[in-house]
């Protein structure tokens, strides 16, 4: 059991595709050991976060989280508020780094008014953090009607003989008599060349007709 208290840090992005590196600097730069900095790749929206919930786990009272943004900790603001007095509770000490006032190590030397400010200033960019959030994921639905109105395509490209890699048809070419034959199961082959098995008997079916 450990007896003294420790710095975590914790960043967060949306999608797999957003980069986390402006984070990640600004909590090193905090002195925060990189084994102690906690990543997800989540929406925002609740806590249910697996590296968010690994943390929890392994704060104790009298350590300090840090986060660059209250939009990165959160985008929901009843949730945030909830995991904020969870932490409060647990006696684990928050930084936002960005606002200097949402620093709660600063609360045994505040007076009442200081307080109020901070309680303030949190309701306020939860709520923000919470309307933007609303507004991206309006622009989004507006985006994606508007894609529909133009008889665009949405969702995941799809996956045909066509759009096969360079590596894939190599793959496709090489091994396609041994799967007819059976020397080569269509498991494997499905792994080999990286396709659903669905998505793999439609190109098979092409490639198939290709060849007559």
């Amino acid at each position: 059991m450990r007896t003294s208290t420790r710095e975590y840090g914790y960043a967060r992005v949306s999608t797999k595709n957003q980069n986390e590196d402006r984070q990640l600097t600004v909590l090193r730069e905090q002195g925060i050991p990189e084994e102690f900095i906690f990543v997800d790749k989540i929406s925002g929206k609740n806590f249910v976060r697996p590296e968010y919930q690994l943390l929890k786990r392994v704060l104790r009272e009298g350590d300090t989280l840090f986060v660059k943004s209250i939009n990165r900790f959160g985008r929901n603001k009843q949730e945030i508020l909830k995991e904020w007095q969870w932490l409060m509770d647990a006696k684990i000490h928050v930084v936002v780094i960005d606002i200097p006032i949402l620093d709660t190590r600063k609360y045994q030397e505040m007076d009442g008014i200081n307080q109020l400010i901070m309680d303030l200033v949190l309701q306020l960019l939860s709520w923000l953090a919470e309307e933007e959030r609303n507004d991206i994921k309006q622009a989004q639905a507006e985006g994606i009607a508007e894609a529909r109105k133009k008889g665009k395509h949405l969702g995941r490209p799809q996956i045909n003989l066509q759009t096969l890699t360079p590596g894939q048809r190599g793959i496709l070419d090489a091994n396609y008599s041994r799967w007819q034959s059976n020397e080569l199961s269509g498991v494997d082959f499905m792994r080999e060349l990286e396709l659903k098995k669905n998505t793999f008997y439609k190109v098979m079916k092409e490639y198939e007709n290709k060849a007559r």
